[in-house]
């Protein structure tokens, strides 16, 4: 666990204030680097391919290529222990960043350029490329803003502000760029999107190195020795299970199936908007408007809920409000496209989902151990995702197979409803980890 000192509980004002300052404005920009490939690999992928008459099935298995986030913690370690040959003047954390920013960029644009159209093999070979690096870059990136962080204040903040860039990088991806789609097609859209990874280089190389906190036989031992290559896989789950005992296990359940519902809906999003006639110009207008101001307020609150209330209890409400708000979209379909039913589910889902994802990630970046900050941090972000993204893949042939006992919207709703069920089990394991850590302090009080 990150040992900071904690200063006094702050006031609005000083949380707004704290936004300002320059190291939380680069984390912004980075925050925005790290979601901009995410949903050209994922969602807005996935429309792309419907627009070019892909089967709901096969749009559901392509979504697979995401799974690369979710086994990021197998090369985790060797970020922690190396940094980038030619770029390590940069320094450690940033070496790793820039390179992969750099893979990033050119990927997306190789996407632009060849498309589905051009040869879905070659397009899905760019896209697991792309998302490759961009696990690479969440891991560097979740490290040094983690390691960026004197207080456990200055922690909630900085997490904000990343999530506040990711969720802004989003809804660019999955709105504006529909705006674009509209006007000038896919494929310009996303050699556009390719050039904004400038964005997130240009905030690299203005950001400061975190000081180097790896001490004693943690440094000492390089990758490439035996002990060093022990070190580096078991070391972060050694630490991880030593430092929060007998919680350790139900932290990671609970992490598993936080997300789970938003996952599983993932794929089935942008189709729904497709099949239920909205224009890519409507529905990139609305997601960039009344989306916008829904995630920022979404994210703003969570963060001052994290200073003011705690990380868990912060989580608990995540853990209501993003499953709940799947069942906006089940109304959406029934309403037959409905713009003011459309509307309202942009605005419950972007605040809803900017809520549980700050709430999540800084809870997660609360539980890392110095040393191995990207390891442990990959290694919790892989939980919370490999589930989710590998059922996912099936979430085309449900909504087929629904399909076959009644209509296509009828199946689109159904399907959306069983997935805020799936928020149930997430939530019973946040409050089992809350009495647990409860427990845990009151042990620790006494004794």
């Amino acid at each position: 666990m990150n040992t900071k000192v904690t200063s006094k509980t702050p006031g609005l004002r000083d949380v707004f204030f704290a936004l300002r300052d320059r190291k939380v404005f680069l984390t912004l920009l980075l925050g925005f680097s790290a979601g901009l490939p995410f949903m050209l690999t994922g969602n807005t992928m996935g429309m792309w391919l419907r627009d070019e008459g892909t089967t709901l099935s096969a749009i559901g298995f392509l979504s697979w290529v995401g799974l690369a986030y979710s086994f990021k913690f197998l090369w985790a370690p060797i970020l922690d222990k190396t940094s980038v040959p030619i770029l390590a003047r940069l320094g450690h954390r940033r070496s790793w960043i820039l390179l992969s920013q750099i893979i990033i960029c050119s990927g997306l644009l190789l996407m632009g350029i060849v498309g589905p159209d051009g040869g879905l093999l070659a397009f899905a070979v760019f896209a697991v490329v792309v998302a490759f690096a961009s696990a690479t870059q969440d891991i560097a990136l979740d490290a040094w803003r983690i390691e960026s962080a004197e207080t456990d204040e200055k922690l909630a903040l900085i997490s904000s502000a990343f999530l506040l860039g990711y969720r802004g990088a989003l809804l660019i991806t999955d709105a504006l760029i529909l705006i674009v789609v509209a006007k000038s097609g896919w494929h310009i859209s996303y050699v556009v999107l390719a050039g904004a990874m400038c964005i997130g280089i240009t905030a690299t190389l203005f950001a400061v190195e975190p000081p180097d906190r790896r001490t004693g036989e943690n440094i000492k031992k390089m990758i490439w020795s035996l002990s060093g290559v022990f070190d580096a896989i078991a070391g972060p789950f050694i630490a991880f299970f030593k430092t929060h005992g007998k919680s350790a296990l139900l932290m990671l359940v609970a992490i598993s199936m936080y997300r789970l519902a938003d996952f599983v809906m993932g794929p089935m999003a942008g189709p729904l908007y497709i099949d239920v006639g909205i224009s890519k110009e409507i529905i990139g207008t609305v997601r960039a408007t009344n989306g916008l101001i829904a995630t920022i307020a979404g994210v703003a609150l969570a963060g001052i809920c994290a200073i003011r209330f705690g990380f868990v209890p912060t989580l608990i409400v995540g853990a209501i409000l993003g499953p709940g708000s799947n069942l906006a979209f089940s109304v959406l379909a029934w309403s037959g496209g409905d713009l003011w039913v459309f509307n309202i589910a942009m605005i419950i889902d972007n605040f809803s989902g900017g809520f549980s994802g700050t709430a999540l990630v800084a809870w997660m970046s609360s539980l890392t151990s110095v040393g191995y900050t990207a390891s442990q941090y990959a290694l919790m972000s892989s939980f919370y995702a490999i589930l989710g993204k590998f059922l996912k893949g099936f979430s085309g042939q449900v909504v087929d197979m629904l399909e076959k006992t009644t209509d296509l919207m009828n199946a689109y709703a159904i399907f959306f409803a069983g997935t805020a069920l799936i928020g149930i089990p997430a939530l019973i394991l946040c409050l089992m980890v809350s009495r647990t850590l409860a427990r845990e302090r009151a042990r620790s009080a006494s004794g």
